[in-house]
């Protein structure tokens, strides 16, 4: 709630106060008794901002109940001091008027205005509560936002490092085979590490860039595959500045090449984005010595980056069988576009 909503509801209480103490009697008893009306406001609106501002922020402590009814008693002890220094000591000498009889002990006094002073104590904790939880909550919602975006940092930067890893381990079989792929290869790895390095920081990049990774990253892949044409994909995308966060999509494909047979097999790949809901498929067969699990570091960021940024947003299937490894993800964009 922003400071000015804090102070309408200020103003809007402090009205309804003063028409039900002062103008509301003024009209049913007369103008006799407004002067001790417009004192018993006074002390309900200094007792008010003294408990508000400085009371209850001093003394509140949720595991000491013994400070809270201290603290009333503070901000009663406040009430009275200014209605017993207007009422019984200002008035009489300036007006001839009085509110108790003469004599009347402070601390009969005291105790009778315990009541008449609560209501107001009650409201203005009330209000003060209502603003710390307000702040609570801006503040927790702000370290939330700062614990996952050092999360999200950390995550790109773990799956960066394993996708330079893997493309160095193609490029050095290629130069130890002088086979003349090699230079190509060295090329593309260029460019896809000048892609990572300006966008890797960045929240958010277009579909077509993520794309244009995966599109690279397969090209360097293909120059050590015997049989490139088995690599079957289909991409249909209709609204290519959608956003997305960088490195979502490529973890997968990587996977699919770290762990896949392609010996004489390859992979099927769907990329669309109807509807603005991107989705991503990714069908690869899998080594037959391969015992442990195809899923690895990289998938792992994934679904806690995809958990973290689209959370109830997303969908994702991993099925995997004794052959093959299937990744089915859906991703609503439609309100990542710029």
């Amino acid at each position: 709630m922003k400071v000015n909503k804090f102070v309408y509801l200020h103003i809007f209480f402090w009205l309804i106060y003063l028409v039900g103490s002062i103008i509301i009697p003024a009209i049913a008893y007369g103008l006799e008794s407004v002067l001790l009306d417009v004192t018993f406001f006074l002390a309900s609106f200094i007792c008010f901002y003294v408990n508000y501002f400085f009371i209850v922020p001093a003394f509140f402590n949720a595991d000491k109940i013994y400070r809270s009814i201290f603290a009333f008693f503070i901000s009663v002890s406040c009430f009275v001091a200014v209605r017993y220094f207007i009422e019984q000591l200002a008035f009489p000498f300036l007006f001839n008027i009085i509110n108790y009889p003469k004599g009347t002990n402070f601390f009969y006094y005291f105790f009778d205005n315990v009541f008449y002073s609560s209501t107001t104590i009650f409201i203005s904790t009330a209000f003060w509560f209502f603003k710390y939880f307000i702040q609570t909550e801006k503040e927790k919602t702000k370290l939330i936002e700062a614990r996952k975006n050092a999360e999200l940092q950390a995550l790109k930067t773990q799956i960066n490092p394993h996708f330079i890893f893997n493309s160095l381990n193609n490029i050095y079989s290629l130069v130890y085979q002088n086979s003349d792929k090699s230079l190509p290869a060295i090329e593309e790895l260029g460019r896809l590490l000048r892609y990572s390095t300006k966008d890797l920081e960045k929240d958010w990049i277009s579909l077509d860039k993520e794309i244009g990774y995966l599109d690279s990253l397969i090209e360097l892949e293909k120059l050590r595959l015997k049989n490139p044409e088995l690599l079957v994909i289909e991409k249909n995308i209709n609204h290519p500045k959608l956003n997305i966060s960088p490195m979502i999509l490529i973890p997968f494909v990587e996977n699919a090449f770290k762990h896949g047979d392609f010996r004489e097999k390859g992979f099927n790949m769907k990329i669309s984005d109807e509807n603005k809901i991107l989705h991503f498929y990714l069908m690869n067969f899998k080594k037959k010595q391969l015992k442990d699990s195809a899923s690895g570091i990289g998938i792992e960021n994934v679904r806690k980056r995809l958990e973290i940024l689209y959370t109830k947003q997303y969908e994702l299937n991993i099925l995997e069988t004794e052959t093959d490894f299937t990744v089915d993800l859906k991703i609503n964009l439609k309100n990542e576009y710029h």
